[in-house]
């Protein structure tokens, strides 16, 4: 039984032993007096009549006259005269009348007043004695309303006093039920602070739970801290503080893999020329100068625009990755443009070539970084003819430019309203190979061809239509799960969180399919959801888990531990990105950057998953950093398939 249950019964009890001490009590006080004066009256009016009765000098006819007179007069069970040696002389009675109280009560609270006596003479000669007895019927009656009228008038007090209790004791729950739900919610991994109230037991309660919270707090934003500084030193070239070799071919790489990226992407590299003469003439203080303005000039982009990347390739090679469409060739002339104003200041011989690509992404990383590197090739050779700061471009028409936008778009309402569309399927397993959920992300069927998000849904971002696709995804998604039990999961796009119909939308499908299919339902999030959007994260977190439904970040990397409240944000799992994890086997740092976040999501009671394994000596490095559950070709291939 609950604290506040029993609280209410203890109330309850009390206001009873209350209510019926009041009653009886009152009634037994009620009964002694009513019985007393009962008791006076008897011998008062045995006293009168015998006054009246001894003036009548021993005439028995007028005494017994007298007697029957007095009994017919009031309400007695009876009169008798008796003589001096105790014998009844003359007697009237009755048997006693009923009454109004039931016979319980005449029972349970029985009055029995002693007969009057009163001595009779006639002058100095006894004429014996009277005695008189009144019925007790009338006391009863009278005993039995006012019993009731108390009894009702407590009992309306009862009511006020239990209305009161009731009252406080919710006063007193709300500040309870606080303190209960944060517990559940430091052991679902949510975080948040509670208002003191003013009762003073609850309020060290909630005072030291709120301590806590912000403990756990402190000790993460610890964690996240420690995080961003070994990101540094494993992910960052030590002097420009861009991404190393290393980490920027596994973030292009990741960047082709995804569904939420453009049709089309640039990569535009950037050499510094003759690093060997630079060396001689600047000495290597001067050209960690030269480099570091190199890197200014190219950090200026991921700065403002979402998704760019910056790596430094070698000595004198940077690359930027670009998710856009059609900027390749005009960002590779503006940082041609901003270099030539800038890096002569060091010198007549500081030099750069620049090479862009811009290619569909669906080519493999290699194609792309052996095209750049080729039109980085034909700069610099033209550049020794041109004096440097020569832009060579590679262009690609790629996929999906031969249509209008707005084609694009009839064909995905098209295909929306009339369901083409199927879910692919990617199993994400733990380290014994149990199946944990399937990764579905959706395929539209335009013209003919069944074509992955890659492909449309850029131009389903533009053109507003990611709430609608999503919740086709969400529907389909619950009919496999109803139809063979497995658990899916469905990517959400973070602009359909920005869409006021989508949530109330998605309950109601929700609403129309079992609790099982529901509970059985994993949403994943980009990770801009958390750093973005991260009140409408809170909202979709708020109602949809009391339905059961999961959610979770995908491509999570470093960006996690700049979100500052991600304690509180309710999360079931985090996926990390394939550009955090792929070739940790070969590089301790990666690995410990990898344990510390999976220690770190942990300590939120996070399950955490990999994305986009690849090796099997990564797969093995990832089971030894504990996470949950992997993903990737790896995993279908190795692990067998859903």
């Amino acid at each position: 039984m609950s604290l506040m249950r029993q609280i209410a019964w203890l109330v309850l009890g009390v206001v009873l032993a209350a209510l019926v001490g009041a009653v009886g009590l009152s009634t037994l006080s009620a009964r002694q007096l009513m019985q007393t004066q009962l008791e006076l009256k008897n011998a008062d009016n045995a006293q009168s009549l015998a006054l009246a009765l001894s003036q009548q000098q021993g005439d028995q006819e007028l005494i017994k006259l007298l007697v029957s007179a007095q009994f017919d007069t009031g309400a007695y069970e009876f009169v008798r005269w008796r003589a001096p040696g105790g014998q009844t002389l003359f007697e009237r009675s009755e048997p006693p009348r009923p009454g109004q109280a039931p016979a319980w009560f005449r029972g349970l609270l029985p009055v029995d007043a002693p007969p009057g006596v009163a001595q009779l003479s006639s002058g100095w000669n006894a004429l014996g004695a009277v005695e008189l007895k009144s019925h007790s019927t009338y006391v009863h009656d009278e005993l039995w309303r006012a019993s009731r009228r108390l009894l009702a008038w407590l009992l309306v007090v009862g009511v006020v006093a239990a209305l009161a209790a009731w009252a406080g004791l919710r006063r007193i729950r709300r500040p309870l039920d606080a303190a209960v739900a944060q517990a559940e919610g430091v052991l679902s991994g949510s975080y948040g602070q509670v208002a003191e109230p003013r009762v003073p037991e609850l309020q060290r309660l909630t005072r030291a739970m709120n301590a806590m919270v912000q403990r756990v707090k402190d000790m993460f934003e610890a964690q996240a801290g420690q995080l961003l500084v070994l990101r540094e030193q494993v992910h960052h070239d030590a002097l420009t503080g861009v991404s190393t070799r290393k980490h920027f071919l596994a973030e292009l790489d990741a960047a082709l893999q995804r569904d939420d990226g453009p049709v089309i992407a640039g990569l535009v590299l950037v050499r510094l020329r003759d690093l060997p003469g630079l060396n001689a003439s600047l000495g290597r203080a001067g050209v960690d100068d030269v480099l570091l303005t190199l890197v200014a000039a190219l950090q200026t982009y991921p700065a403002s625009v979402p998704g760019c990347r910056v790596g430094r390739l070698n000595g004198g090679d940077f690359a930027l990755w670009l998710p856009a469409e059609g900027v390749a060739a005009e960002t590779a002339h503006a940082l041609a443009d901003a270099l030539r104003a800038s890096l002569p200041a060091f010198g007549p011989g500081v030099q750069v070539a620049l090479g862009a690509v811009e290619l569909p992404r669906d080519r493999p990383g290699s194609v792309w970084l052996g095209e750049a590197d080729a039109a980085l090739a034909r700069a610099e050779h033209l550049g020794e003819a041109r004096g440097g700061f020569v832009v060579e471009m590679v262009a690609d028409p790629g996929v999906g430019r031969e249509q209008g936008e707005g084609l694009w778009r009839a064909q995905l309402q098209d295909a929306v309203a009339k369901r083409r569309g199927r879910l692919a399927e990617f199993p994400v397993r733990d380290r014994a190979g149990r199946l944990l959920h399937l990764e579905c992300p959706l395929q539209l069927q335009l013209d003919e061809a069944f074509l992955p998000a890659a492909t449309w849904l850029p131009l389903a971002v533009r053109s507003r239509l990611t709430a609608q696709v999503d919740l086709f995804a969400v529907g389909l998604a619950l009919n496999a799960i109803s139809a063979d039990g497995r658990a899916r999961c469905i990517n959400i796009a973070p602009a359909s969180l920005a869409d006021g119909s989508f949530l109330p939308a998605l309950r109601d499908i929700l609403a129309h399919h079992s609790p099982h299919a529901a509970r059985s339902l994993l949403l994943d999030l980009a990770e801009a959801a958390a750093t973005e959007h991260f009140e409408r994260l809170l909202e979709l977190g708020r109602q949809l888990r009391p339905l059961g439904v999961k959610l979770g970040l995908e491509h999570a990397g470093a960006g996690l531990a700049q979100v500052e409240r991600l304690y509180q944000a309710g999360l079931d799992y985090v996926k990390l990105d394939a550009s955090v994890l792929l070739g940790v086997a070969g590089e301790a740092g990666r690995a410990a950057f990898v344990r510390g976040m999976v220690i770190m999501l942990r300590s939120l009671a996070l399950k955490v998953y990999g994305e986009g394994v690849v090796e099997a000596m990564d797969a093995q490095a990832l089971w030894d950093c504990e996470l949950d559950g992997l993903t990737g070709p790896w995993v279908t291939a190795s692990m067998g398939a859903a």
